[in-house]
């Protein structure tokens, strides 16, 4: 099996479901698949996806795995009760081949949130498992992997930069991800914060780290009260949840200018910080910062996540911009879990409807968008005022 332990994903899965569980169980979702690299067709490996998925069925959390979340302190124990007796639905997952390959999850969002993660990475391992040249896309990967660990090693002597590795969902494989892990925790010891992979978290003894993805503010699209409060009611849902853990924001579903009018003073003291997802985070970071300092906060006390497409000299010169005037964290995905010598599938699964209504995310960046109904992504971004090139 390629996924063997349902810990095998991202921790803000977790932290999603159990706000789902608590505030939003009868909440009915359909999730959509996009790859990125037009070029790939991946209707050849479709049979072999499918089992793979169909063998999800078979999982289950087992004791030391339950222990493990319950020793989390904001997991509460119907949570992870709910865990203990949770399976794997494949039935909620549609594969089509013609014209073209289509893959959509559609269910309860208690009952279908952990299928993309998973999935994602599925779909990634075969395809590359099915290449002709996969022996040497693991061998430059080795070389690779080595040299930017002593290139990281090197530049930031001296320097309080740390990161984390954000991968799974687009890696090579699972045993790759744990070469990675195990190398990068060997050879740059405390520079390593933790990972986003619960199950990697708990063999390797790293810290489980994540808050909140897109989909839990484009829920709260069809969820609150309306359209325009929903970045807001997305908040506060949270915050009523975890009361002070997990107060690290997303900022990008709406763009940055949409986020920062809805993120006044009390949110702005009551979250930790901010994740940066698209658009140059440069400029992000600035106005972040005088955001801030126009609220009369020290932004010494908070915290900037950076987390889009990043590699180690970008993280880096993003430290050196920051550093001391901010705190800075990074999430690094790609280029540490599936940086082969080749270009990686840039696969993506997006909530596209909530309780039967279209949801959408507007990126800071051009093309990382996806909505099924142009009329509502236009109505949307004229209730946050968004410019109409942004898409």
């Amino acid at each position: 099996m390629i996924i063997d332990s349902l810990l095998d994903t991202d921790f803000y899965k977790f932290t999603m479901m159990q706000t789902v569980l608590h505030q939003f169980p009868s909440a009915m979702v359909e999730y959509r698949f996009q790859c990125r690299n037009p070029e790939i067709d991946l209707s050849p490996y479709a049979d072999r996806f499918r089992k793979a998925i169909d063998d999800l069925a078979m999982l289950s959390l087992q004791k030391d795995e339950l222990d493990y979340l319950r020793s989390i302190p904001f997991f509460k124990s119907d949570f992870v009760e709910f865990l203990r007796i949770f399976r794997f639905n494949p039935e909620f997952v549609t594969i089509e081949t013609k014209p073209h390959f289509e893959l959509s999850i559609k269910g309860p969002w208690l009952h279908s949130i952990l299928f993309e993660i998973p999935i994602l990475a599925i779909i990634g391992e075969i395809y590359y498992q099915a290449q002709d040249n996969y022996t040497t896309l693991l061998n430059d990967g080795q070389q690779r992997l080595q040299d930017k660990i002593k290139s990281i090693a090197e530049k930031t002597k001296g320097e309080d930069f740390v990161f984390s590795e954000f991968g799974t969902r687009r890696r090579f494989s699972k045993h790759w991800q744990e070469t990675v892990l195990s190398l990068l925790k060997n050879k740059l010891g405390v520079q390593l914060a933790g990972t986003s992979n619960v199950y990697f978290a708990k063999k390797l003894n790293l810290r489980p780290l994540g808050t909140m993805a897109h989909e839990y503010l484009q829920a709260c699209q069809t969820l609150g009260p309306r359209l325009i409060y929903s970045q807001k009611y997305a908040l506060e849902c949270w915050a009523q949840e975890y009361r002070g853990e997990l107060g690290i924001v997303l900022s990008d579903v709406y763009g940055l200018n949409a986020f920062l009018r809805d993120f006044d003073l009390y949110f702005c003291k009551l979250f930790d910080g901010v994740r940066h997802d698209s658009g140059d985070p440069f400029v992000f970071g600035e106005k972040m910062l005088a955001h801030y300092s126009a609220h009369r906060i020290d932004p010494k006390t908070k915290t900037l996540v950076f987390s889009d497409n990043l590699n180690f000299d970008l993280a880096f010169q993003l430290y050196q911009q920051f550093k001391g005037r901010i705190k800075v964290a990074f999430g690094i995905g790609t280029y540490l879990t599936n940086d082969m010598g080749s270009p990686a599938l840039q696969n993506v699964i997006k909530m596209i409807y909530c309780n039967g209504h279209p949801v959408a995310k507007v990126s800071d960046t051009p093309g990382k968008s996806m909505c099924p109904d142009p009329a509502y992504l236009a109505y949307l971004k004229q209730v946050f005022g968004l410019d109409e090139g942004v898409s």
